[in-house]
């Protein structure tokens, strides 16, 4: 239960946004390209953070690069 207590866990990381372009999703309208992003949980294939919405959301790692 993880997910109950994101917003006060410590920062893992930090990711800079590289790209939007999403094939299968919408993700520009919670990601913008250029902005910092601080990662609070991380698995293989995605990282779980609070985007522009305020909320926290897993995407893709193909989305970010390390900061």
């Amino acid at each position: 239960m993880i997910h109950l207590n994101w917003h006060g866990r410590a920062t893992v990381k930090r990711v800079k946004c590289v790209h939007t372009d999403a094939n299968k999703y919408i993700v520009n309208r919670v990601l913008t390209a250029g902005k910092e992003y601080e990662v609070k949980n991380e698995t293989e294939e995605f990282y779980f953070l609070i985007d522009n919405t305020g909320k926290v959301g897993g995407y893709y790692k193909e989305y970010f690069e390390n900061a």
